[in-house]
């Protein structure tokens, strides 16, 4: 697995249970190699306008993403994922798209932090 890569993981659900979803592989974190990632979603109406970002079968990654409906990017759903608990890769999505998403969490993060 990569950074980048769509994995199947079980992750919690709203009502505490754990389900085998879809999660993006945003990065490596050390020193023991567990991946932050974020929650992927079919319910396109979760989706937060210019934080979260949709892939559609139109996009040219879609093919590649191994996803079977147009789905939603949450970065709203992170988590910290061991390896161990990673089930396996079904795809992956673009780098440019990677590196867009994580420069919007990364200036999510660091807003207003001049303001101590």
């Amino acid at each position: 697995m990569k950074e980048g890569d769509i994995v199947l993981t079980p992750l919690p659900q709203t009502d505490g249970a754990m389900k085998n979803r879809p999660a993006l592989l945003l990065r490596e974190l050390p020193p023991f190699g567990d991946y932050l990632a974020c929650g992927i979603s079919t319910q396109l109406r979760q989706t937060v306008p210019g934080f979260d970002d949709t892939i559609s079968k139109a996009d040219p990654d879609f093919a590649a993403s191994g996803l079977l409906a147009d789905s939603v990017i949450r970065l709203g759903f992170l988590a910290v994922l061991p390896r161990q608990r990673i089930l396996g890769s079904i795809g992956e999505i673009a780098a440019t798209r990677r590196a867009h998403l994580l420069r919007r969490l990364s200036k999510h993060l660091t807003a207003d932090l001049g303001r101590d």
